[in-house]
């Protein structure tokens, strides 16, 4: 009998197979569907069950040596780097150097997975959510090709000041954001000029995972738990679309999933929300992008978007004025894809740098355009620079011509 493909509730996923998959969609062949059949009636289970290696359980598979390639002793920083292991998750370790070959025993404290959040309890609250804002009839001036929204580091969950002695003290919990989120939505829909809007969401969406950035080693301070956080930021991303779609017959929208804050936590996120959208909102399409460096065209302008720095191997990403690296870095990608062949004009746009700066005249080629950041500066941003400016930034395009109207808070 062939596999069958089907849908299988989390709970009822997780018991049977050990494992949840975020579109709820699983294909089993004939014994694991007569498995599903006979939990559903209450019957005994022959249950699988996958052996778990502990963490100290080296022996029977050998063990890491702590010796590095010239034969010297490693310390432990040393050592999590040559081995590629989370030294930020280590709870305890210890040398062992009576044995053959020396090594690290090392204890892991457990990290709270993707399977803790309940995804199903979180998505029922938008089976009847209410629109964010009522705008009423607008007066529709349409003149232009396309409007194009774009919002970067939002940082859902940070708290600017969590003892209580930051020099600019700036609220940013779940009210604050959905403020911001309020004022963005109605600036928008009162300032449309077309009939379709771009929406470019530039990463950081969310301040981390576990209270670290999505890379590790970097302790955050949080004011909510990630369940909360997820609960927000889908929260955010559907009410911005129920309050912006009725005003514009097109909607597109990308979101870059690859940073150095959100990381996977912000694809999980934004694919629970582009899965929701797609079905409630038949003018709406959403794309993912979950590469450091992403592009797509509107007409004959190609627009390339990253957050500027990725989620693991750039230790110093795009900068806020373009650099002889940066620039080769642009101009290597628009080679490789046959950019400079197909476009008109091309547009280079990141977040990251929190601040707005629109340079034209750097490169003959491209654009850089850097965006403000929705969110306020953090406590370290304050104190090792200063309290910086927050806001959006509104783009209408006519044929290749753009105006720019960056919307501060």
């Amino acid at each position: 009998m062939a596999n069958k493909k089907i849908y299988i509730n989390d709970k009822t996923a997780k018991e049977l197979f050990g494992k949840v998959n975020i579109n709820r969609k699983y294909r089993l062949n004939a014994e694991q569907l007569e498995q599903l059949e006979n939990y559903k009636e209450g019957k005994p289970q022959k249950v699988k069950v996958k052996s778990k290696t502990d963490s100290n359980d080296y022996k029977d598979k050998g063990v890491l040596s702590a010796l590095n390639d010239k034969g010297k002793l490693m310390n432990i920083d040393e050592y999590c780097i040559y081995y590629n292991l989370p030294k930020a998750d280590i709870s305890s370790y210890k040398l062992v150097t009576h044995t053959g070959t020396p090594f690290f025993n090392i204890v892991f404290r457990e990290v709270a997975g993707v399977e803790s959040i309940d995804f199903d309890k979180i998505l029922s609250k938008y089976d009847n959510f209410e629109e964010l804002c009522n705008l009423g009839t607008l007066v529709e001036v349409m003149t232009n090709d396309f409007d194009v929204l774009t919002y970067s580091d939002v940082h859902i969950g940070m708290d600017t000041d969590s003892k209580g002695n930051s020099m600019y003290a700036t609220e940013w919990n779940r009210e604050a954001v959905y403020d911001s989120l309020r004022y963005m939505v109605q600036e928008i829909a009162q300032q449309k000029k077309s009939k379709t809007l771009v929406i470019d969401e530039l990463g950081d969406f969310l301040d981390g995972f576990n209270g670290y950035t999505t890379r590790g080693g970097h302790k955050l301070p949080q004011n909510m738990t990630d369940e909360e956080v997820f609960d927000t930021g889908l929260n955010f991303k559907i009410q911005l679309i129920a309050g912006l779609s009725k005003h514009y017959k097109t909607v597109i929208v990308n979101n870059i999933c690859n940073d150095n804050h959100a990381g996977a936590f912000g694809y999980f996120v934004n694919s629970a929300a582009k899965n929701y959208i797609e079905n409630k909102f038949e003018n709406v399409t959403v794309t993912n992008h979950r590469q450091f460096i992403n592009h797509y065209f509107m007409g004959d302008i190609c627009f390339i978007i990253s957050h500027g720095k990725d989620d693991e191997t750039l230790k110093f990403g795009f900068k806020p004025q373009l650099d002889s690296k940066g620039l080769e870095k642009i101009d290597q990608y628009c080679k490789q894809n046959d950019i400079y062949k197909k476009a008109k004009k091309i547009v280079f746009k990141k977040g990251d740098s929190h601040q707005a700066l629109f340079d034209m005249c750097t490169s003959d080629d491209f654009y850089y355009f850097n965006y403000p950041a929705l969110s306020p500066s953090s406590q370290w941003v304050q104190n090792n620079f200063k309290k910086g400016r927050r806001g959006f930034v509104l783009e209408t395009w006519n044929d290749l011509d753009v105006t720019i109207k960056p919307i501060f808070l």
